[in-house]
Order: C-alpha cells, then structure tokens, then sequence
C-alpha cells in the first residue's frame, strides 16, 4: 500500500490572492476596496483628527519602506550564502550555515532586536536605523536560506550532469545553470517574506525608529486619541499588505504561465 506525503507549506507572510482560488481572491477584493473605502470616509467625513494623521504618518510609511527594503535587500544575500552553505558538501560549512539557520529561527526576531541594540550596544553603539535593519536582516537571511536551499534543489540533477559535462566547474554549474532556474521557484516565497518582513518593521519601533508604528504612537500620546490613530495605523498597514500580495500574486501567476510555454 502506497502513503502519499502531503507538505503543508504555511508562512507568516500574507495570503496571496490568485485566480485559481477564487474565495482568496473575492476575499482580498472585499478587504482592499473595504480599506480604501473607510480611510476615505474617515478622512472625508470626520477630518479632524483623521486628516491631521494623514498629514502627521507619511514619514512614518516612508521610514518603514527603507527599513524593509534595506532588510531585504541585505536578507537576500545572506540568504543565498546560507543556502549554498545547507546544501555545501563541505561538513564544516554546512553546519555553520545549519546552526545560523537554527539558532536564528528558534529566538523571536523582538529578543533579536533588543539583543543587538541593548546587549551589544554595551560594547559597539550601533544607531537605531542601523540596528533595526541588522537585526530583520540577521533574522530573515536564515529564512531566504531555506527558501533558496528549497529552490536549488528543485533543480533536476540532470542539470548539472549537462552541465558538467560541457565542462563548467561546481560554481559556475551553480551561478550559470541552477540559480537562473531556481529563481522562478524562488520568487514567490521571497515576496511572501517581503511583505512578512514589512509587516515585522512595526517592531523597530521600540528602538526610536520613527516608522509608521512609532509615529502613531507619537501622535497618540500627544492628543491622547488612541483609537483613532491605531485605527488608522491598522487602515494604511492592511492596505500597504493588500497591495504587495496581489503583486506578489500576479508575479507567481506570470512565472506559472512562463512555465507552461
């Protein structure tokens, strides 16, 4: 009697809306354009205070988008260090690369983050930008790891026999012929972890960074109107995620139908 082994894959990031699920799909729909719909009766019809909060996050968002693209950015190539050092058949860097991936997944991205900017701060004074994105970097360069470990060995052996036997050495086998074609399985769970990232940028507040998060609490601590701005804090993140998901969805759909041709 054959077992089927069935892999339930589920992330932090956000659900990606796409056309084969179309309950995800006419979900999404309803959460986006209910989003927009509120932020503009809100600022529309009661200005004061949720015009003034408008006015008062926008460098807040901005802040936000520089930590996660810079995180992100610095993630992947840690990630794909990472991931060439999990599937390395040298013993000694692939248990570096093991540990890293091990050690950082089982401590919380928040101990993280106080870690390097309390713990270490003692001995190296690292400014709060700074901090924040070393620490998301640190923390999700061993997901991207996995996650580019996952994609190269989705490549076909096959590949790199071919690949070999037109006389190209391991690493240009790997730089020229496998992560080329890993980067179709790569892409999506790289964006998921994207917007999962941005999502997680609302921890650096504590560390004085003014994102979005620190800003609302700026603002509410001044006019003491807290539901207002948390609301409105939860409005403009919800929508933000919306948006990179559908991206994100779009982007698997094009490289699914790339594909099939």
């Amino acid at each position: 009697m054959s077992e089927n082994k069935v892999t339930i894959d589920i992330g932090d990031g956000a659900a990606i809306p796409t056309k084969k699920d179309r309950g995800l799909l006419s979900a999404w729909r309803l959460a986006f354009f209910g989003a927009v719909g509120s932020l503009l009766y809100l600022i529309l019809f009661h200005p004061d205070p949720y015009l003034r909060l408008i006015k008062f996050l926008p460098d807040g968002i901005l802040i936000t988008f520089q930590v996660t693209i810079s995180a992100i950015a610095l993630a992947l190539v840690v990630g794909l260090f990472t991931g060439l050092g999990r599937i390395s058949h040298n013993p000694i860097i692939n248990l570096i690369a093991s540990t890293y991936v091990e050690v950082v997944r089982g401590i919380p991205l928040l101990v993280q983050l106080f870690y390097i900017y309390y713990a270490l701060g003692q001995f190296v004074r690292v400014p709060d930008m700074l901090a924040a994105v070393i620490a998301m970097s640190f923390c999700y360069g061993a997901y991207m790891g996995e996650v580019f470990r996952a994609g190269i060995e989705s490549i076909d052996r096959g590949q790199r026999e071919a690949s070999f036997s037109l006389g190209f050495n391991r690493a240009q086998t790997m730089f020229y012929v496998i992560l080329p074609q890993a980067l179709r399985t790569i892409l999506p769970p790289v964006g998921n972890e994207f917007i999962a990232l941005l999502k997680d940028t609302s921890l650096v507040s504590i560390l004085a960074v003014s994102d979005l998060l620190r800003r609302g609490r700026e603002f509410a601590s001044e006019s003491f109107l807290y539901f207002e701005t948390y609301t409105m804090v939860a409005i403009i993140y919800l929508i933000i995620t919306l948006i990179l998901s559908k991206l994100v969805g779009i982007m698997e759909e094009r490289m699914g139908n790339h594909g099939r041709r």
